[in-house]
């Protein structure tokens, strides 16, 4: 038999084979129900007839007056000398370089008058550390938005020129994040446990950064399983400035390791690119405890080499000048922001009276958004970040909180970018909760311009193509808009104490 090949067909079939697959597809269209149709196994969905025939247009806010109003002079932060000591420290390495300060913001903190009182404690203390020489802390969470020190970097650098400081604060004891503000690398033995996914510790004995390295496994010892059965062991962990970092965060002269449950003798060794300078044992009484190191000027690689039998909890390390204020990113991956009642506060309250917590940022709300179902799952999760506020109040009773909204995001539906249906409302739930608690609450989905705004975001190449990242240049931009906000509240405050 004679095969027939693709010259043989005629236009005749050819048209008729087309209208047959319109006539399915069209009554494919006409007959199922718009929330598509459930086969059990599978949901199957089509363009409604209006879709169909009046196809949606892709929507964008016009966000063209809100970049213009943005000073791209100021996100090219000026690059300065690093400061050297010459011998030992003369305390003097974090001098704030000042400048004018403004009351101009397109955007606002938003808080009631317990919230203000909060501020303004703050505020008097942030003007005095730099004239009395003190050193308090600012600690950024968030979740993978700020990642990698995206955001943070450029707040602390506009801070710390202002108030005072050097230095990138808290760095991880085991980086997975990739930071352009440190280099970092350990040997293969070290192990990352956090509270908010991955690996966890079972004791919960996280610290600040809620994140911990150990290079043994947690060990129960009792009669069965003691201490001697156990051979000893050594592993290391290494990092030092990055030369991309802005310049306040590569110029340090002050380290501090930080650790907690250390049950057996552990010996540190601790070397200055590649020469021993000091040797330690680190305290064995399972308590939170630090050890200091001063340098006459940035010290370069560093590496830290434990040995023992079982390892203490690696809490992280502190990289900082002499005085000023200290600006730590504590990105968490996946996280909501609702950790925080899970870490255990007897070695967690220590280390942040060590640090001398005055403020924290609190940027979530973005992990959330995707799974809500409906507005009671909203609002269960706005009060339950309430409790997380509270926790960090509890835990620093001075502490004023800001809580940064989640940026705009969208959802992909047959080929259109839509904000997330229930967004809007966490948003006003986040802000009411926050603000009840005596918080400030900075509305990011309202600075970038509200529904719709993301595709103008990525249009412009200041969001990536997941239509949730800020791009480098767009996390400048969002950092940008929130410190104008924060120096606004600070400069009106100012003017008249």
């Amino acid at each position: 038999m004679k095969k027939k090949n693709l010259k043989e067909l005629n236009a005749y079939k050819v048209t008729l084979f087309v209208l047959g697959v319109l006539t399915i597809l069209g009554a494919a269209v006409y007959f199922t129900p718009e929330e598509g149709l459930d086969l059990g196994f599978t949901k199957v969905k089509f363009l409604s007839q209006d879709d169909f025939y009046n196809p949606k247009k892709q929507e964008k806010a016009d966000i063209s007056e809100l970049i213009a109003a943005i000073d791209t002079t100021i996100l090219r932060v000026e690059e300065v000398k690093d400061i050297v000591h010459t011998n030992e420290s003369d305390g003097s390495l974090g001098a704030p370089k000042g400048g004018a300060l403004t009351e101009d913001a397109s955007t606002e903190l938003q808080l009631n008058d317990r919230g203000i009182a909060s501020m303004q404690q703050f505020f008097q203390t942030l003007r005095n550390v730099s004239t009395n020489k003190e050193q308090i802390s600012i600690l950024h969470y968030g979740d993978s938005q700020i990642e990698g020190d995206r955001m943070t970097s450029f707040i602390r650098q506009r801070i710390q020129n202002q108030f005072g400081g050097n230095g990138p604060g808290l760095i991880p004891a085991k980086d997975t994040y990739n930071s352009f503000t440190f280099r970092q690398s350990c040997s293969d033995n070290i192990t990352r446990y956090t509270a908010f996914g991955g690996k966890k510790l079972t004791e919960r004995h996280y610290g600040a950064m809620a994140s911990v390295a150990r290079f043994t496994p947690e060990y129960v010892l009792d009669s069965l399983f003691t201490i001697d059965s156990l051979a000893p062991t050594t592993a290391w962990i290494e990092f030092e400035p990055s030369a991309v970092a802005y310049p306040r965060a590569k110029s340090y002269n002050n380290v501090t390791l930080h650790y907690n449950q250390c049950v057996a003798p552990t010996k540190v060794v601790i070397s200055q690119n590649g020469a021993t300078i000091h040797e330690e044992e680190l305290k064995p009484d399972s308590a939170y405890h630090d050890l200091k190191l001063s340098f006459p000027d940035t010290p370069g690689k560093l590496r830290y080499t434990f040995t023992g039998k079982i390892s203490p909890n690696i809490c992280a390390f502190s990289l900082d000048g002499d005085y000023g204020v200290q600006v730590s990113n504590i990105a968490m991956r996946g996280s909501s922001g609702t950790v925080f009642s899970r870490l255990k506060s007897n070695t967690l309250q220590p280390m942040y009276t060590a640090l001398n917590t005055k403020m924290a940022i609190m940027q979530f709300g973005g992990n959330s958004i995707p799974f809500f179902k409906d507005s009671t799952g909203v609002r269960n999760f706005a009060r339950y970040f309430k409790s997380q506020i509270n926790t960090l109040k509890r835990l620093n009773p001075d502490i004023f909180i800001v809580v940064v909204g989640p940026s705009d995001m969208s959802s992909l539906e047959n080929g259109i970018y839509s904000t997330y249906t229930f967004l809007p409302y966490c948003v006003e739930q986040m802000k009411e909760a926050t603000i009840a608690s005596g918080s400030a609450y900075w509305n990011m989905y309202a600075a970038m311009g509200g529904n719709n705004s993301m595709p103008s975001w990525v249009e412009k190449g200041l969001a990536g193509n997941d239509y949730i990242h800020f791009s480098s240049k767009g996390a400048k931009i969002a950092s940008q808009l929130f410190y104008d906000a924060f120096i606004a509240e600070y400069a009106k405050w100012n003017k008249t104490n």
